[in-house]
């Protein structure tokens, strides 16, 4: 009895393991997964995330504000070059051109019109650059006001202060000829000229070539004519393709040479 049931036994243990009845123990491969692996630093995780999303969140508003504020200021002044795009008309002068022109305002002088656009300036606090600003005061005959603007452009960099400082020269010239004493009127000219004398330091830099212009004219008003001379020449040699070597010309000729 006891032989027959070990043959029993031994014929149950080697049954085919893909039976049914079959309960092979699990076992583990392959190691932890990435889960797994992840989860003791998920708070660390989403720390990091909430961080990421919260600067893009900033440079996206910052941006947003940027984008309105260059809207508006854009809008300010579009309005105020709207006004300066209007021309400038006898108003008893009859209307010849297109008649949709004829029907836009226009102003009786440059002075009105320049008034105009400074006071559109004011009222839409338009950002405006000092060098244009400056030059709608002049046109106002705001001489004094136009020198002050010009000089919180003078030490700008690139064309602004370029072309602060060609406007600050020629608002000085204008007050110093205005002068009736000689002696006022010479200090005054000095003055411009030391002026363009720095307006474009950089011989290959935009309007280098006026800056040497100006130079002559103010040297031929100070009865230099010799300084005059050389700084004419310079002008007239970086001036080439522009309007200046035949005004160069004329006044090399007024000096008694060319």
């Amino acid at each position: 009895m006891a032989a027959k049931d070990d043959k029993k036994n031994t014929k149950d243990s080697k049954k085919d393991p893909a039976k049914p009845g079959f309960d092979p123990k699990p076992v583990h491969l392959g190691g932890e997964s990435l889960i797994e692996r992840l989860l003791p630093y998920m708070k660390q995780i989403a720390y990091v995330l909430v961080g990421i999303a919260i600067i893009v969140s900033i440079v996206f508003t910052v941006r947003h504000f940027k984008e309105r504020d260059r809207e508006k200021s854009t809008t300010k002044l579009v309005k105020v070059l709207d006004i300066a795009d209007h021309e400038v008309k006898d108003p008893n002068e009859p209307d010849l051109g297109d008649p949709k022109k004829a029907k836009e305002p226009t102003f009786a002088s440059q002075k009105a019109r320049a008034e105009a656009i400074l006071a559109a300036v004011q009222k839409e606090n338009a950002p405006t650059t000092s060098s244009y600003k400056a030059s709608i005061m002049m046109q106002a005959g705001k001489l004094d006001e136009a020198i002050a603007e010009y000089r919180k452009g003078e030490n700008a960099k690139g064309l602004d202060g370029v072309l602060s400082r060609e406007g600050l020269g020629i608002a000085l010239e204008t007050k110093a000829l205005a002068e009736k004493d000689a002696t006022a009127r010479q200090k005054g000219l000095e003055e411009s000229l030391a002026v363009f004398q720095k307006m474009q330091p950089d011989e290959k830099g935009p309007r280098a070539a006026y800056a040497f212009y100006h130079q002559g004219r103010l040297l031929a008003q100070l009865q230099k004519s010799a300084e005059a001379r050389t700084a004419l020449e310079k002008a007239k040699e970086l001036g080439a393709g522009t309007e200046l070597p035949t005004l160069i010309e004329e006044r090399l000729a007024m000096l008694g040479g060319s």
